[in-house]
């Protein structure tokens, strides 16, 4: 285990047959009731964006995954990374931070101004992150652990769920107001 590197992985777009392996790392990797967490409020019944859902493996293993799904907030469309989730005999390899990172890049390359996630603000920072001041998530997310990158000047309000947007409106012709 000691030695590997993020650049012995190989990172593809999540495909449907991935499903239910991915599915199985959240398990392993979440405290069971992750599907209680209000985020899953607004996933629920929305297809996540294909472009932006990004497996890792190692020799055909395995050992990352996240997922992003559209949301909205004040009309608004945002990109609402999450769950990311590393194998643990991976963790501690910068396997996670590398899934962020090409997620925003991705994310921005195709058209999504802002993006946001729930999580720990030191671990995120370094990403870019910030507390997103008057962006609600669904109670009973901590506001301090509402976090954007992007932009978000002037944008407030509450993140609503969007029912089947999988690429930001400009691709689709999406209203979302």
């Amino acid at each position: 285990m000691m030695g590997r590197t993020v650049q012995e992985v190989n990172l593809t777009q999540e495909q449907a047959a991935d499903w239910w392996e991915v599915e199985a790392l959240f398990d392993l990797c979440f405290a069971p009731g992750r599907e209680a967490l209000s985020s899953y409020r607004l996933r629920d019944g929305v297809a996540p964006v294909s472009q932006l859902c990004l497996l890792a493996r190692e020799n055909g293993i395995l050992a990352g995954a996240i997922r992003v799904w559209p949301v909205r907030v004040a009309g608004r469309p945002v990109a609402l990374i999450g769950p990311v989730a590393v194998h643990p005999t991976h963790q501690g390899e910068g396997l996670g931070g590398m899934l962020i990172r090409e997620v925003i890049d991705r994310a921005h390359h195709i058209g999504w101004e802002r993006l946001m996630l729930v999580g720990d603000a030191p671990y995120y920072g370094r990403f870019g992150f910030t507390r997103l001041d008057g962006v609600e998530m669904p109670p009973p997310t901590n506001p301090d652990r509402v976090l954007g990158v992007g932009d978000w000047n002037g944008i407030s309000g509450q993140v609503l769920r969007v029912a089947g947007a999988s690429t930001p409106p400009s691709h689709q012709g999406l209203k979302l107001s």
